[in-house]
């Protein structure tokens, strides 16, 4: 029925699959594809299902401008508890002084993070993109390559680690007023204490953008970088396995400047529905499970890399310390994006990657950036990953027979299934 037809009344009751059973369709294939393929994007995964509850909830409806007890609009005695209820597991979690839930995304945290200690001009110094940094490390088509002066550092072109000699170099050259470390596609532990010393030494304040390992960190699994420094920022999606959005975490110095740069300075209302998601999150990041689930998350990772070594793939630093492995496919024919596009074909998601001293752009590239969080929450152990690498080496090969290896991918999803008993829009799949 159309719904010029409908009533005001009709309207108001009406669910999702009788209203609109296009869109209702649309989000039933959608979660049948992520039930049907193994999902390695590193930067994805799959939340609880008490976040979805969450992040559908009333608060949507809820305008909250401001902070909690500091609001422009009345109503909101709840939402501040909300509100204050993330701030401070966030707090406890990574042990800050100082956490903003406001901010919609990973961009908008390092986004609030400039503004409130730059002005445009002043240089930053952050990972190369190409070498495992961040769009908004420096992009020159982000805006933080546009309104900042962009310094960069990169990896060593022998071990493919940072190269701490070149970050000291740089530093003293261009005396940066920011150094950025962290980044998103870089899989070995971040050294928050060894940039801390070089910003010490250059005047510099220090940024750890832990978005990618925000999970490992919160279940002790690597380095808290939050006692080295200044401002730490995240997402909630990555690792943390939450709602879509982010936090900024500091030393209480900056806590004013960071709340102002948030709000009003980038963002207007709050997403109170995200940030109950994001309080639930948290709360979950603190449990023993969440633990268990992390230690599993990085045994996973070993066991892909084990795999993909075993199969004759290269990788970025001969493994990994944390949920990311990065394939270097320069030593053969296959480019990264024939390779993402071949890995579709046996139902596995993966994106391809620049590696470091790539010689391709990056819509073409020469790696593939593969994660475990998404495999590890849907159930997948150790033999299971294994069993993907394997799929992964045959399916590069050139005389691949890819239905087979499509079953093996099917199986392994079967045997693993994503959200076991919830229907929600699975009836209207095709």
């Amino acid at each position: 029925m159309a719904v010029a037809q409908e009533t005001f009344q009709e309207l108001r009751q009406a669910l999702l699959a009788d209203l609109d059973p296009e869109v209702a369709a649309l989000l039933g294939r959608e979660l049948e594809r992520q039930r049907g393929q193994i999902e390695l994007i590193a930067s994805e995964n799959f939340t609880w299902p008490s976040v979805l509850e969450g992040q559908a909830s009333v608060p949507t409806n809820k305008y909250a401008e401001g902070y909690p007890g500091r609001r422009y609009y009345g109503g909101c005695e709840v939402v501040d508890e909300i509100e204050q209820l993330a701030i401070d597991r966030a707090k406890a979690l990574f042990d800050a002084e100082h956490a903003n839930v406001q901010p919609h995304a990973g961009a908008q945290t390092n986004m609030a993070v400039y503004f409130s200690c730059l002005q445009p001009g002043d240089t930053i110094l952050a990972m190369r993109l190409d070498h495992g940094g961040h769009l908004t490390h420096g992009l020159k088509v982000n805006f933080s390559g546009r309104l900042y002066d962009i310094a960069t550092y990169g990896v060593d072109r022998e071990t493919n680690l940072i190269d701490f000699d070149e970050v000291a170099r740089v530093a003293h050259e261009r005396r940066p007023k920011l150094i950025v470390c962290g980044g998103s596609a870089y899989s070995r532990a971040i050294e928050a204490d060894r940039f801390r010393e070089i910003a010490d030494e250059v005047g510099a304040l220090l940024l750890c953008d832990m978005a990618h390992f925000a999970g490992l960190v919160a279940a002790g699994l690597l380095p808290n970088p939050t006692p080295h420094c200044d401002f730490v920022t995240s997402t909630t999606h990555k690792t943390l396995a939450g709602p879509r959005s982010g936090f900024i975490l500091c030393r209480e110095e900056h806590a004013l400047a960071v709340d102002k740069a948030v709000f009003p300075g980038m963002q207007g209302g709050p997403l109170e529905h995200t940030i109950a998601a994001k309080a639930t999150c948290f709360k979950i990041a603190a449990s023993a499970g969440f633990r268990a689930y992390q230690t599993q998350v990085r045994a996973n990772a070993d066991a892909l890399a084990d795999s993909l070594v075993d199969g004759g793939l290269d990788l970025l630093t001969g493994g990994t310390d944390t949920h990311l492995v990065q394939v270097d496919l320069r030593r053969g024919d296959w480019t990264g994006k024939d390779a993402e596009e071949r890995l579709h074909e046996v139902k596995i998601t993966a994106n391809r990657n620049t590696v470091p001293f790539d010689e391709r752009p990056p819509t073409v590239a020469s790696g593939l950036r593969l994660g475990t969080p998404a495999v590890t929450m849907r159930g997948f152990q150790e033999q299971d990953l294994h069993e993907v690498g394997s799929v992964i080496c045959e399916a590069l090969a050139d005389d691949a027979d890819l239905g087979p290896l499509a079953q093996r991918s099917r199986a392994l999803c079967e045997r693993n299934p994503l959200y076991p008993g919830f229907r929600g829009y699975a009836t209207y799949a095709a």
